[in-house]
């Protein structure tokens, strides 16, 4: 799968440091997977949220951070979408967040 906005993922990881090792080992799986439909997220990351607009929640580092992207399953490509906290996390809409 192909990341668009890594460099969010990049500014986010400095601002929080201890998110980098695990944001960068969820880019190392996500870059090598060949997800097709959502189903094939959830064998992998059985606590991944499904939502509507092909969108997806990961929990990262222990779910102390939120990751939200949508995928476009036919093109290989992963949209991220919003990365932030969980308090962050509990104010937005992530069916339609955007980033900035």
């Amino acid at each position: 799968m192909r990341i668009i906005a890594i460099s969010h993922l990049k500014a986010f990881w400095e601002q929080y440091p201890d998110a980098q090792q695990p944001l960068l080992a969820w880019i190392d799986e996500a870059k090598k997977a060949e997800w097709q439909s959502p189903s094939d997220i959830k064998e992998r990351y059985r606590h991944a949220s499904i939502l509507k607009n092909r969108r997806v929640v990961f929990n990262i580092k222990g779910n102390d951070y939120r990751l939200v992207v949508a995928l476009a399953y036919r093109f290989g490509a992963i949209y991220v979408k919003f990365i932030g906290t969980h308090p962050q996390y509990d104010v937005i809409d992530a069916e339609t967040v955007e980033m900035e």
